[in-house]
């Protein structure tokens, strides 16, 4: 298959991937401004972490009643009815912040409810991409998202920045909402297949709740499935607790252009390492878990390295390599889950997934910055407990305590990775467990899944966009 004829068989996908990203940038520059916003008048790691409880807590929790819903329905329709949710909600919060009355409540409140409508976009567009993308292009797709992601979150911390100073905060949420309405527009031009019916799905008449648990029967049937929910269940523990924390680590000892600075040059190793899966396509079938495994006890390693100095450069470095890998581990991870499971149980599978491997993610949110603050800060202040012994290595004073934190949450990752690749189920997942679509079936042409996209397109280029 050529370049081409690649492009052509991915075009509605990357239509709708396109207006994702736009909107991805918008939510970025909005996450960003509130989240200095806090911090710079509570001065508080726990007011800065609740924050993101607040944003994925709320989309975990919905997330076996949104797959049940995602496969059940127009998955674009429930695309556009989450974006247009949490459009809504933005939009609440700019008014808010225009007439003098925004409150640290309202923040978590709204984006509470704004990750009430999220927790349908993610099984939606997951689960699309099988109906959209050529089975040995799903690396690829996986590569292309998790660029979306990156490039947003290198650009928006500096261009938040900017604006913040030109027209606001109020301003910079208002672009938010703006660009909301430009993914809802792209997928209004598009049209995405229902999934065909497998021998293992269990829709049927007056089932839906049954439905709602349905993706749960499906992984712990799996026995490789469902250790790789675990897995990144405890991965993703000590990743979110060093990445909720890493503003106030760096706002210990600079400035908030220097954190800004910071995130966007680490976020760019992200972009590299999504253009790389992009491209590469990722490890083949049958190494996919291998390269899994091995990159995420790398990551562990290099937390532990990042607690070791207050050095802007160091952590820009470390976050930069540290980045890079994580598309190729997400990419990797998520052609396997496409590969294993049915286009028509999607919606519930990776929404259990989701629920699954994130459940750790609040409780680190929620322990991250109470540790920080009252646990492993006061044990590294001048004259405290380990300021005498491991303060003669890492150091003492503000942050420093976050410092140690890092090195804990880094040394549980790489126990994880460890245990991991002693578990044959795990490791042989991919041999153990057959595909769920054969090699020689593909998505649907893009003729059969569009609905007049060579002249939406021109006209979207006509306006500039």
């Amino acid at each position: 298959m050529t370049f081409r004829t690649t492009i052509s068989s991915m075009r509605v996908f990357l239509l709708i991937w396109f207006g994702q990203v736009i909107s991805l940038i918008g939510s970025e520059l909005t996450g960003f401004g509130l989240g200095v916003w806090v911090y710079q008048r509570t001065g508080s790691a726990t007011q800065f972490a609740l924050i993101a409880v607040a944003t994925t807590l709320p989309g975990i929790v919905l997330s076996p009643l949104a797959g049940a819903i995602v496969d059940r329905f127009d998955r674009r329709l429930v695309l556009i009815l989450s974006d247009t949710g949490a459009a809504l909600s933005t939009l609440t919060i700019a008014l808010l912040i225009m007439t003098g009355q925004l409150e640290t409540w309202h923040i978590y409140v709204l984006m509470g409810i704004s990750s009430a409508f999220s927790s349908f976009h993610w099984p939606a567009f997951a689960a699309s991409i099988s109906l959209l993308v050529p089975k040995q292009h799903y690396g690829r797709a996986g590569g292309m998202v998790e660029f979306g992601q990156a490039a947003a979150q290198t650009v928006s911390p500096v261009i938040a920045g900017l604006l913040i100073v030109v027209v606001q905060l109020g301003g910079v949420v208002l672009i938010d909402v703006v660009t909301f309405l430009f993914a809802v527009t792209t997928l209004l031009l598009v049209r995405i297949p229902m999934p065909k019916k497998s021998p293992d799905d269990a829709v049927e008449a007056g089932s839906f709740w049954r439905d709602v648990g349905y993706g749960w029967k499906y992984v712990r049937a799996r026995r490789g499935l469902f250790a790789l929910l675990f897995f990144f269940a405890s991965v993703n523990f000590s990743a979110a607790a060093i990445g909720v924390l890493i503003p106030p680590l760096v706002l210990s000892f600079t400035t908030v252009e220097v954190l800004g600075t910071v995130l966007s040059v680490a976020f760019a190793g992200m972009v590299l390492g999504s253009i790389t899966m992009s491209v590469w396509g990722g490890p083949k079938p049958g190494r996919r878990m291998g390269v899994v495994i091995a990159l995420a006890f790398v990551q562990g390693v290099l937390i532990i390295i990042d607690g070791l100095q207050p050095s802007a450069l160091l952590i820009t470095a470390v976050g930069f390599v540290y980045l890079f890998v994580s598309p190729i581990i997400t990419g990797s991870d998520q052609a396997i889950w496409l590969s294993k499971t049915p286009p028509s149980l999607q919606g519930r599978v990776f929404a259990t997934q989701r629920m699954m491997s994130w459940s750790t993610v609040p409780l680190a949110f929620l322990v991250a910055g109470p540790l920080a603050d009252y646990v492993f800060g006061p044990l590294l202040v001048e004259g405290g407990p380990l300021a005498g012994s491991v303060g003669q290595v890492i150091g003492v004073g503000p942050g420093r305590g976050i410092g140690l934190l890092f090195i804990v949450m880094g040394t549980l990752m790489v126990l994880v990775t460890i245990v991991a690749a002693l578990y044959p189920r795990l490791t042989r997942l991919e041999e153990e467990l057959p595909d769920a679509v054969p090699d020689a079936e593909e998505a649907p042409p893009a003729e059969e899944s569009t609905i007049g996209v060579e002249g939406s397109v021109a006209a979207a280029a006509s306006r500039g966009t």
